[in-house]
């Protein structure tokens, strides 16, 4: 994500008209576009959020251009718009990487032992691929080299471990943990120390001869994604930079009767109109499908985020579960860095808003297990953005726990809803607006007992 991007791959060569099989039918290419849609949902959100941040300087989201490191000296707050269901616990720090003509290498200062920081590595298919940080590579000071997939050196010295990204263009989103608002210019100073340069200048060599400059694609709005057929030949865009792992070649062959992979040109108006309809009915059918996939699993508990995020191998080719996670919190962590235990309903099983008053309610001894900090945040739907209200407070936080107003019995209830409980207990108030709403526990480095389930996150329960 940063480095020097110019503006512009050559869009690829158009094909005459429709299509690769002259036998396609319409229930094939509804069927096909709903795997696709499933499949492709991650990559073009993804890509969504890059082109806001690293292409588009003239947008209200744009941070820095590719391969240059860019630190956000504050939290999230309704505001920040571009990635939905945001953390407000820590600081970002962003890195879009474009590898295609040399590695970058990251530096990362010593960090005082009781302060949680990590890199987290997403590649464009949106797998976490590695991480740097308190619990991965601990907090003592070193660089580390991010390389692409065509890269074939050695590693150099002064470098603690090579990490290799399997697409030319990646993510980093870094987290430096903020204890309180007065703590602000301590996560300054740290991401101050913060570094990423190309190999060549690391080593002090002259830079290699930059890559070709890349024709961006103007990414669909987030609304767009889920109804323009569109979709397709932004994906056909993404997919590109993105060398087809040997376990997806059957499913991109699949794929390319409808024109969709890489190299390939996908025109909507070229197919006719009985392929027109089954295309976009597909993309309905994927967009259906997640939604029972939310309701019958992920609302009921049976699955979780841990179950959403991870690399490649840990995931195993679900790409319901990668669109799940893309859809309901992109850029989630793998387990082992947080998990995020998530309320949609209460515990009568409907759905949450400000209508309604709720309390969750942590048994004495029994707050989240954590190695580094957890945290409750609201996010308003549909956006699943963070809710501007009077306080100003969209999360309650352990850092928070001196000024929490405890149970008689040593327990915490935390209330949420739109108005206040009153001013005995506003301290321990998360608001809600007035209409629906969803809620995010996150337990940053858990603890056995969290990722084992002996500990359970507690019901939310109806107060009304």
């Amino acid at each position: 994500m940063y480095g020097a991007l110019a503006t512009a791959l050559p869009h690829v060569t158009a094909l005459p008209s429709f299509a690769a099989d002259a036998a396609l039918t319409p229930d094939d290419a509804r069927a096909i576009a709903k795997e696709a849609t499933i499949y492709g949902f991650p990559l073009v959100d993804n890509y969504r959020v890059q082109h806001s941040y690293f292409v588009d300087a003239g947008g209200p989201e744009f941070k820095a251009p590719w391969n240059t490191l860019f630190n956000n000296a504050r939290v999230y707050t309704p505001d920040d718009k571009a990635i939905q269901t945001p953390n407000s616990d820590t600081p970002y720090s962003y890195v879009g990487a474009d590898l295609r003509a040399e590695p970058l290498v990251f530096t990362v200062p010593a960090i005082e032992k009781e302060r949680y920081y990590s890199l987290q590595f997403i590649e464009q298919y949106t797998f976490n691929f590695a991480y740097v940080g308190s619990r991965a590579t601990g907090n003592d000071a070193g660089s580390y080299l991010l390389a692409g997939p065509n890269w074939k050196g050695e590693t150099p010295p002064g470098i603690k471990d090579v990490i290799r990204s399997e697409t030319e263009f990646a993510f980093v989103l870094y987290r430096t943990q903020l204890f309180n608002p007065g703590d602000i210019e301590n996560v300054k100073k740290i991401q101050a120390g913060y570094k990423v340069e190309p190999l060549s200048a690391f080593l002090g060599k002259p830079a290699p001869a930059p890559a070709p400059a890349v024709d961006f694609f103007t990414p669909l709005s987030a609304e767009e994604e889920k109804t323009s057929p569109e979709v397709f030949s932004e994906l056909n865009f993404i997919l590109q930079f993105c060398p087809t792992d040997p376990s997806e070649k059957e499913l991109m062959a699949r794929f390319s009767e409808l024109n969709i992979g890489a190299g390939k040109t996908f025109d909507f108006t070229a197919f006719p109109p009985d392929i027109q309809k089954a295309i976009t009915d597909g993309m309905a059918d994927g967009w259906a499908a997640f939604k029972e996939h939310k309701e019958t699993m992920i609302d009921t508990g049976k699955l979780s985020s841990a179950d959403c995020f991870g690399t490649r191998a840990f995931l195993k080719n679900d790409y319901m579960q990668r669109m799940s996670g893309a859809v309901l919190g992109i850029y989630g962590n793998s387990k082992e860095e947080a998990i995020y235990p998530a309320y949609f309903i209460d515990d009568q099983k409907q759905p949450l808003s400000g209508a309604s008053k709720y309390a969750l309610r942590f048994e004495h001894g029994q707050l989240p297990p954590v190695n580094a900090f957890w945290s409750l945040t609201l996010y308003e739907l549909p956006a699943s953005l963070l809710y501007a209200n009077p306080l100003n407070r969209y999360l309650i936080n352990s850092p928070m726990l001196p000024s929490l107003k405890q149970d008689a019995d040593g327990g915490l209830t935390l209330h949420v809803q739109n108005e206040s409980p009153g001013a005995d207990r506003e301290s321990n108030w998360l608001p809600a607006p007035k209409g629906p709403f969803f809620v995010v526990m996150r337990l940053y480095w858990p603890k056995p007992d969290a990722l084992d389930g002996k500990w359970k996150a507690p019901p939310l329960k109806s107060a009304t």
